[in-house]
């Protein structure tokens, strides 16, 4: 059964291929990658809406400990991607992201039995927290995956739309949680509802329950319906040359500005506004940045297709340096309470900012490695297919493996929230770093590939 969803001749450039049966096959595997990706990211960011309750249902955890289990996916994630990358290349995309999405089952079901007791160890709960880094872990292999799919003309608009929608996991979990735990949806089998403060029930093992027969079904589509194609195939030794080359670090560096950027203030926005503006119901705006980020994603893809990925990029950290200038100056603070509004209207144009940066990076990385092996093979014409085969092989790599060293951004900004506001009392420290390291993004982005006469223009 394997073999007839194994593609041994597959030419996306080819025009004719393309419209006669290429096209057909690649959006089938896009439109069955794109609901595994949303659960993964789903389940990957669970816990930023998780621990803004465990402290009315009876934990009693510090502020500190809410913003670790917080990050921890995220540092997790991040590490396997490193991995879940290159393992692509080894099983084929359509049986590791079957057995990806499966493993979802794991922190899905331990979270839902864990929160039922507010006697379970903070040890348990750091480890349910790295497990849901399964989620984070599967973003680097679908991409890569999705990526040979379609031609050089379509990819940003592919995986603008792979990873757009799939991040749109990231607000679904914000939004679904807080109305999911406040009621037995399960009946007995979803366990006891927990009493807060207010005496109000609240079941919140639905927080983890909900996703399970999400995560059944898109596992079983995935491995009847996707196919591998046959050129992906190849060994762990074919992919470690990307660390020899220049362009992975640099795109590394600047993925760690747009999706590390997208991760982390998805993960320590609800805590943020929770520690930062005290009576205010978190959960009810800390969706929204996280929903305008997916959702602009393809648009990066797209703008990045027709005006260059370099250029958009540019002007998106730009952007996001303007906008944490704004997130500090909206901040509470000595004689003021801060300004919410203005406050929530920043993290907006951060997140905006971020989405479609995450598209254009996305896009600018199989431009750069296509053209580089294509450049170097120039002075022999006979090479030039290989030189199209190795390319793609070469940003499969690096598109997973600078979703992993991105994704640590995930880490960092909620984990740096927490340290800043328990050494200072105030988060103001971590927005001063972040401003540098957008300013670093921009010289990089200008002096390498948006100047005119940059080195490899994209």
């Amino acid at each position: 059964m394997v073999a007839t969803h194994l593609i041994a001749d597959w030419k996306p450039e080819d025009r004719g291929f393309w419209e006669r049966s290429g096209c057909r096959v690649a959006r089938r595997n896009l439109w069955l990658s794109i609901p595994a990706l949303t659960l993964a990211f789903a389940v990957w960011m669970v816990w930023s809406a998780v621990v803004v309750n465990l402290p009315a249902v009876g934990f009693k955890y510090s502020t500190n400990q809410l913003f670790w289990l917080a990050a921890l996916p995220a540092l997790c994630g991040a590490t396997l991607r490193i991995f879940y990358a290159f393992a692509l290349t080894v099983v084929g995309g359509r049986v590791w992201t079957t057995l990806s999405t499966a493993s979802l089952l794991l922190p899905a079901l331990g979270i839902g039995f864990a929160v039922q007791q507010p006697e379970t160890p903070y040890e348990l709960m750091v480890a349910l927290a790295l497990l849901c880094g399964l989620g984070g872990g599967n973003f680097a292999s679908s991409m890569a995956h999705i990526s040979y799919f379609y031609p050089k003309a379509r990819k940003g608009y592919a995986l603008g739309m792979n990873a757009g929608l799939g991040q749109l996991g990231v607000s679904l979990v914000q939004f679904v949680v807080p109305v999911v735990i406040t009621a037995g949806l399960f009946g007995v089998l979803g366990g006891a509802p927990q009493a807060t403060g207010q005496g109000q029930p609240l079941w919140l093992q639905n927080a983890g329950f909900v996703w399970v027969p999400f995560i059944v079904a898109s596992a079983l589509a995935a491995w009847l319906g996707m196919d591998d194609i046959a050129d992906a195939k190849g060994h762990f030794a074919d992919q470690v040359v990307i660390f020899t080359r220049k362009h992975n670090w640099l795109m590394c560096w600047l993925y760690i500005g747009t999706l590390g950027s997208f991760i982390g203030y998805s993960a320590g926005l609800p805590l943020l506004i929770q520690s930062q503006f005290s009576g205010l119901d978190a959960m009810q705006y800390a969706w929204l940045g996280p929903l305008l980020g997916a959702v602009v994603r393809p648009l990066g893809g797209w703008l990045a297709d027709r005006h260059g990925g370099a250029r958009v990029t540019f002007w998106c950290f730009v952007v996001m340096a303007v906008g944490v200038m704004a997130v500090r100056h909206f901040l509470p603070g000595p004689g003021h309470s801060g300004d919410f509004n203005g406050f929530l209207a920043s993290f907006m144009l951060l997140f905006a900012a971020a989405g479609v940066g995450n598209g254009s990076t996305f896009r600018m990385i199989p431009v750069i490695f296509l053209t580089e092996r294509q450049r170097a093979a120039e002075p022999q014409p006979d090479a030039q297919a290989q030189a199209v085969r190795d390319g793609n092989k070469e940003a499969a790599a690096v598109l997973g493996f600078a979703s992993a060293l991105g994704a640590y951004g995930g880490f960092f900004i909620p984990k740096s929230y927490g340290t800043a506001i328990a050494m200072t009392g105030s988060p103001e420290p971590a927005l001063m770093v972040f401003i540098v390291f957008y300013l670093s993004c921009i010289a990089v982005t200008w002096w390498h590939y948006s100047r005119r006469n940059a080195p490899m223009p994209c």
